[in-house]
């Protein structure tokens, strides 16, 4: 069974915050994800904490991060 954790996040485009769910096993991978809002490409970065609680970091697609 996998584990869900709410984020909430804002779009890197239209600014809109929005509630995603991330799954733990996704943590240390990135993946793309269209805004619920504006349709655009969001750059999802998922990494773990030394305590354990994930970190969600959100960027353009064309930002450099």
């Amino acid at each position: 069974m996998t584990s869900l954790n709410e984020q909430i996040i804002s779009c890197p485009y239209c600014g809109e915050q929005l509630d995603v769910l991330i799954d733990v096993e996704e943590a240390g991978q990135q993946y793309i994800e269209d805004c619920q809002v504006c349709c655009c490409p969001i750059v999802f970065v998922i990494s773990a904490e030394l305590d354990g609680e994930l970190s969600v970091s959100v960027h353009a697609e064309n930002e450099s991060f």
